[in-house]
Parts: C-alpha cells; structure tokens; sequence
C-alpha cells in the first residue's frame, strides 16, 4: 500500500489480522491478507485501513517527510559553532508535517485512547473517577499555573495558602494531625511513610533489631517492594477465606523485631478490615507501628477517620479520591498523614505561619527527621485541582461520594452475583466489587479472554489476576461518577457476555477483540522483546522500478 505521499508504507493491520507479538513497529501482515472472525462476519475491508469514522493512522515517521515544516524558520546569520567539532554534518531526517496535519495526526491518536470522558473505566483499586473540568480551570489560574519554585516566598502567598488549606482538608479527614505534601505520587508517599517509620525507630536506637515487616497477602504489590527497598525483612500475613486479616494471624507474628504493619483499608478484595483498630493497638503495644495505605481513601472520606483506627501514616493518592488526573494526566502527588508519633520525622519544606505570613522552613528542625523527598515543594497543579474539588464538594458532598462508590459497587454485585462467582460469599463490599473464574470452569474462556471480549462491547476491562489471593480476579470499581443507567447498559453488557461464555460460544472471547484497532498481542513476547526503533520498510521493486 501507498502512503499519502504515494510512498511505499508498512500497513498497520485491521482488526481482523492475527495476533502479533512486539510493541510500535512489530510485524504487521496486510489486513488483506487476514482472515479472521470479523472477516467472516460480512465486516469488510477498505483501501485506507479506515472503518466509517474510525480513522486509521500511521506512525508519523510513515507520513511525515524530512523535506517539510509546519512552521517557517529565518536562516541564522552567520555564527561560529562552539560544539568542538561535534556538530551535526548530516540531516537529522526527522518527519515533518503540515500544521493541518499535525493536528490531524495528533487527534486521530487521541481518538484511539479510552478514557473517563470516553465511558465507564471500571478498573479496581484505582478509582478512575471523573475529573471536573473547574478544577482544570482553576489550575491555570495565573499565580498557581505560572509560578516558580525559587519565587521568593513573598510572591506566592496565595499558593502557599492554598497548599495550608489542602492540608488541613486533608488532615481533618484522616484525624491525623500532620502530613507532608511533597511526594509526587502514591509510591513515592508509601515511600516516604515507611522513612518515617524507620526514622522514628532509628530515634528509639532500635534500628538494627526492629527491621520486620508485616505485609498481609492481599495488600498492594508496592507494599512488600517498598519495605524491602528500605532494608526491612518482610513477613506475609496469611489470606483467609473471607477476603479479611484477622488479628489471631497477626498476634504470633509480634515481636521485638517488628517495625510496623503495612494494612490496605478498605483492602484490595474491597473489603473493609472489621479489625483495623485491633491490629493497631496490637501493632503498637508490640512497639511497632501502623501504615495504612490509602490508595482506596475514595471509599470512605467522610465516613472513617484512619486517625481515629490507629493509624500511624498513611498515602493520600489526590488522583483516586480528590478528581486529579490519572496517570497521564499529570504529574501525580500522593501527600502523606502522619500521626502525632510520626510528626516529628516528616521531611522538609512545611509551612509555618510566622506573623502574617506563610513561610517554608526549608532545613530540618529535627536532625533524625526523614530530610527532602523532592527538589522543591510538591506539584501545585495537584493541589489547586484537589481543594477545587473539596471546595466545590463540601464535607457533606465528600461523603456522598464515598457512599455512592460504595452503593455502585454494591449494585453491580447484586446484578451480576447469580451469575459471576463472589469469592468471598455474597456479602456487602465498599468501592469495588471482586469476582473470580470459578464460574468459567469447563466454559474454555478464561479471565483475559472474558476481559478482551468487554473491549468490543466498548468497555475498558476491569482489574485482572489482581488481588493474587484470588485465582482468575476480575475486580470491578465504577465510582461514584456513574449514573444508574450507565452502570445498567455495563451490567447487560458482562451479563450478555456471561450467558454466551456459558451457552458455549467461546469464539467470541478467544479471539478477542475483533472490533478494536488492533488485535491481541503476544503481551510476553511484547514485554521480553519489544521493538524500540522504528525502521523504513524495504522498497517494493516494482514500484522502484516504476520510479
């Protein structure tokens, strides 16, 4: 096939082709010569890789071209280089395109993503919730979007106050009378709670014997990683059958050598832990502490104060709980409460309020506290979208939220439990809901096929295989931004796809999908040997020759 240059290009397959392996610019057979399930069904193939209004789109190193500019530059006058001979001799060879183009090329792409204005984003565990286009507004504010960390402080007295309002938000929410603001995402504030930990132990001259650490089974991944990476050893808290950690399972595992107890409240089976508080007072008449990671906060704002459980330090992630944008939306920040333990050890810059101004103590008051996280202060950006939304929301309406994540994820339970097995009984969860494969068995689908079936519905798949404590985990959150007929047209859909995984019709999911640009990869083989570089296709000899 022909470029729009009328060059020789690579074709990008439709998607009917078989499945290949590799990441951008892995073999692509010519949807012409596929064959298929969607071929099979009357679904017919088109010169352009077009389909209606689903536009196919190269890589831009296969329509662009060295020779052209979407902008138009003077010739440099006359300069002596002072790279020492380094400088370029020949063409860099990089596409260029038309403004037209570009912006074509540019939304094509953006046409391809899913996402939370696109539909329901039913992922577990990460609380792909609606972002409020006011809070993008009020992050471009001038004063909060064009500042500059080494402004003097006088300057940025209004950013600073913003920054003292989100934390008294955020410390009145979790009982907690501290917290940290600078880390730039959740893992990087687990990290930080966990320095703050081992820093007070340091402080206690404990530090060479209370180095173990309580990870229960159905916690985070990030969570056994990130004490290891702190020289902690980590000790598992064994799974039971009814998705909770129980504190008979963590009483013979206290000692002199435990540190503290990285629990998930509401856990990762989205459960609430009924023995939170038990387990902290245990945890700490043991002389150990309690991190709690809040990655799930979303569930339970306004409704449970962790201060209030026990807990010593805990993540905040304002992209799940307080509408900032998900991954890559942004620069993320996870701010980080701290108990009245664990204050003293928080790391530096904190506002203090001296006469009438807010100033940032940069050096460490404490010399056994944590230190700097990060270069400067945190991600403003972050802060005037999470305190937008507070504001706008209210404490009455952060409540709500949380109990409507909660009622969602309780209805989609009770519409689909007849059919999708609760590996945990049909019992009451919080935010999201967990179902496992038991109910696939002898159908020859399995979870991943179930999940990319859901993607020619036009869904984004839910959590899959994750927590690990549940074989064949699909671990379904649809927030609160959902309305009831949203989530009924979802439960069809799953129930729809149920019934045709039991009547036998295991086409339809084993060559899954078939509507989405692109087929299924070999995803290890993706992951093991990804084509990093993109290279021009060989020429077609005829059309050489024709040239």
């Amino acid at each position: 096939m022909l470029n729009r240059q009328g060059r020789p290009t690579s074709i990008r397959p439709l998607a009917d082709e078989p499945a290949v392996a590799g990441a951008a610019g892995s073999e692509r057979p010519p949807a012409s010569a596929s064959g298929g399930a969607a071929a099979a069904s009357g679904i017919p193939q088109t010169f352009t890789g077009n389909r209606g209004l689903v536009q196919e789109e190269p890589l831009i190193f296969e329509i662009g071209r060295p020779d052209v500019s979407g902008i138009d530059l003077d010739e440099p006058e006359a300069f002596e280089p002072r790279l020492g001979g380094l400088e370029r001799t020949a063409p860099i060879g990089l596409p260029g395109l038309s403004e037209p183009e570009t912006m074509r090329h540019y939304v094509r792409l953006s046409q391809g993503n899913y996402g939370i204005d696109t539909g329901l984003f039913p992922l577990g565990s990460c609380t792909m919730k609606h972002n409020a286009r006011l809070n993008e507004r009020m992050a471009r504010l001038p004063g909060f979007a064009d500042i500059h960390p080494l402004q003097p402080v006088s300057t940025v007295q209004g950013a600073l106050e913003l920054m003292s309002e989100l934390a008294r938000y955020l410390t009145t929410l979790t009982g907690m009378p501290a917290v940290a603001l600078q880390p730039k995402a959740g893992a990087h504030g687990e990290l930080l709670g966990m320095m703050a930990i081992k820093a007070a132990i340091a402080a206690r001259g404990e530090a060479e014997t209370r180095n173990v650490v309580l990870v229960p089974d159905s916690a985070h991944g990030t969570n056994p990683a990130t004490a290891a990476l702190l020289g902690f050893t980590v000790k598992s808290v064994p799974a039971r059958d009814d998705g909770w950690v129980h504190l008979a399972d963590v009483k013979p595992l206290l000692g002199p050598e435990i540190a503290a107890i990285m629990l998930t409240n509401p856990n990762t089976c989205g459960l609430f832990e009924p023995r939170a508080a038990e387990i902290a007072e245990a945890i700490h008449g043991a002389g150990g502490y309690f991190y709690c990671d809040g990655a799930n906060f979303n569930a339970i704002v306004g409704k449970v104060r962790p201060g209030d459980l026990g807990v010593d330090a805990m993540h905040i992630n304002l992209h799940k709980t307080f509408s900032t944008p998900h991954g890559g939306g942004g620069p993320g920040a996870g701010p980080v409460a701290l108990s009245e333990r664990l204050a003293p050890f928080a790391p530096v810059p904190f506002l203090r309020q001296e006469d009438d101004a807010l100033q940032l103590v940069e050096d460490a008051e404490n010399p056994e506290a944590v230190g700097r996280m990060t270069a400067f202060h945190g991600q403003m950006g972050m802060f005037v979208r999470a305190l937008a939304y507070m504001l706008s929301h209210g404490s009455d309406g952060m409540r709500q939220a949380s109990e409507d994540a909660v009622l969602n994820a309780n209805y989609v339970r009770a519409c689909l439990s007849d059919l999708m097995s609760l590996p945990f009984g049909d019992k009451p969860c919080m935010h999201e809901v967990l179902f496992d494969d038991a109910w696939l068995k002898d159908t020859g689908v399995t979870t991943l096929d179930f999940a990319k079936a859901m993607i020619d519905e036009g869904y984004h798949p839910m959590t899959m295989y994750f927590p690990l404590v549940v074989h064949g985990a699909m671990l379904i959150e649809p927030t609160e931004s959902e309305s009831k007929a949203s989530l009924d047209l979802f439960i069809a859909a799953l129930r729809d796809l149920a019934f045709a995984a039991k009547r036998g019709e295991t086409e339809r999911f084993t060559g899954a999908p078939y509507l989405a640009p692109r087929r299924r990869l070999d995803e290890t083989r993706a992951a093991r040997q990804p084509v990093l570089r993109w290279t021009p296709p060989a020429p077609i000899p005829a059309l050489q020759a024709a040239e």
